[in-house]
């Protein structure tokens, strides 16, 4: 079953199948891991996001479940983070080389990328207790779906529209509040708050596409955009971050001053290009879309 909940499916069997399917593929990719362990966790912890995505737009109905797997989901992919942060910060610094200025700033970050695969590589030998969490992460996550059998939406399918309407509403005013900190002198939370709202509105028209397919796919394509440029700015701070409690590892100092001036430049301009997209994005009334959304699933639900 695809990442969607139809309406004119049994809501609670809906919901079950749809987190069901995200918990099993996770346990696949930790017990498994095809492509490597970076690779493995990092498409776990997606699978993990889409699932809380999924218990937040439910939330109202069942807040203590919510609750409960929030923090049992977000402990399992903190426990798996470090290795695979690491292979980001490398990820990022690639970024940046790819749009460097100049061949003297692009050779500097290379040789960036070479130090923080060093550390990465370090950071690897260094981990220990890495399978045990990965054997304990399976077990967490198998009771994760444990914890469905407890799930249901006893409502009409009216209540469970006017309950999509009410998350719906939330997420998009939520979003709508951290697009307007964004502007002026915005610190790198608030556009990571922006980058939660914005995954989260992306995953909802994914959940609910089938109400409106065409509009809905329009919509999420634009949020997709936007979630990956709000990612290329977190990930620039997170850099930054870095560069202040690892200083040691940047040797050179030429090289560390363009990492820096390259890091400001891009964060400047990706900040500049995610605002515009984001008032694109959330540019509806969150009250008019939630009414619409509830109307939408009334209306597809009775086909």
């Amino acid at each position: 079953m695809a990442y969607r909940i139809r309406p004119d499916a049994d809501f609670t069997n809906a919901f079950r199948s749809v987190a069901t399917q995200q918990l099993e593929r996770a346990i696949t990719l930790v017990e498994e891991r095809p492509d490597g362990t970076d690779e493995a966790i990092h498409s776990f912890r997606k699978s993990l996001k889409r699932l809380r995505s999924l218990y937040r737009l439910v939330r109202r109905k069942v807040p203590d479940f919510q609750a409960q797997e929030n923090t049992r989901l977000r402990g399992a992919a903190v426990s798996l983070s470090a290795i695979r942060d690491a292979a980001a910060l490398i990820g990022t610094a690639q970024y940046l080389q790819q749009s460097a200025r100049g061949n003297e700033e692009s050779e500097a970050l290379g040789r960036i990328v070479t130090v923080l695969e060093g550390r990465r590589d370090w950071m690897a030998e260094a981990e220990s207790g890495l399978e045990q969490r990965l054997t304990e992460t399976s077990a967490v996550l198998t009771a994760a779906i444990a914890a469905l059998d407890k799930v249901s939406f006893d409502g009409s399918h009216r209540k469970n529209a006017r309950m999509l309407a009410k998350s719906w509403r939330r997420t998009a005013r939520k979003a709508k509040t951290a697009l307007a900190a964004c502007h002026g002198e915005a610190s790198a939370d608030d556009f990571h708050d922006l980058r939660k709202r914005a995954y989260d509105y992306r995953l909802y028209h994914a959940l609910l596409r089938d109400v409106w397919p065409g509009a809905m796919k329009a919509k999420r394509d634009a949020a997709t955009e936007l979630v990956e440029d709000l990612g290329h700015i977190h990930d620039l701070a997170v850099l930054s971050e870095l560069v202040e409690a690892e200083p040691q590892l940047f040797t050179r100092n030429d090289d560390l001053a363009h990492l820096l001036d390259a890091i400001i430049f891009r964060q400047q301009e990706d900040r500049r290009q995610a605002l515009v997209k984001a008032e694109i994005v959330f540019t509806d009334d969150p009250d008019e879309e939630a009414d619409r959304i509830e109307l939408l699933w009334l209306a597809a639900g009775n086909r």
